[in-house]
């Protein structure tokens, strides 16, 4: 067993691209911890990532850190204080109707407690987090990749 995670860890993602970093924000009972992904890449730990943790995240979503930390899958390298602007509970984006091609038809919009229908997206909710739990090798894609909410591809084929 690994060591046991908590608020503020900082977690070393080896990429092909060089090592990225997230950080443990909050967690959600059913859902589990919710990670913010920082900005770079990096060819060596920074001297200190509390520097980094203080940057806007590309993006969050929720991951079974105590898992990938348990099974040496990436590792808590340091722990910071959250940032006030990423220690309240976002408001995210889950897809309602998708059809069998995979576009999606509506959107429903969620706080942690209650979730609700809207439709279509507006320009501003396009740049909500999408509400899931993704594993470590479809984290390391989306890293690499440089996803976003906004790049989807759910979130451009139910604009069009």
């Amino acid at each position: 067993m690994g060591k046991r995670i908590k608020l503020g860890d900082v977690i070393e993602i080896p990429t092909s691209r060089g090592l990225a970093y997230a950080q443990y924000a909050l967690r959600k009972e059913q859902w589990g911890a919710l990670i913010r992904v920082l900005p770079g890449f990096f060819e060596k730990r920074p001297p200190t990532l509390c520097d980094l943790v203080t940057q806007k995240e590309r993006f969050v979503t929720f991951f079974p850190l105590q898992a990938a930390v348990n099974r040496r899958i990436f590792e808590v390298v340091e722990n910071c204080e959250t940032p006030e602007s990423a220690k309240a509970f976002p408001l995210f984006r889950a897809a309602g109707y998708v059809d069998r091609q995979g576009k999606v038809h509506d959107w429903w919009l969620w706080d942690g407690e209650r979730e609700w229908r809207i439709g279509n997206l507006s320009q501003a909710q396009v740049k909500l987090p999408i509400r899931s739990v993704i594993n470590d090798t479809l984290l390391i894609k989306e890293i690499v990749d440089e996803w976003s909410p906004e790049t989807d591809r759910r979130t451009l084929e139910s604009m069009s």
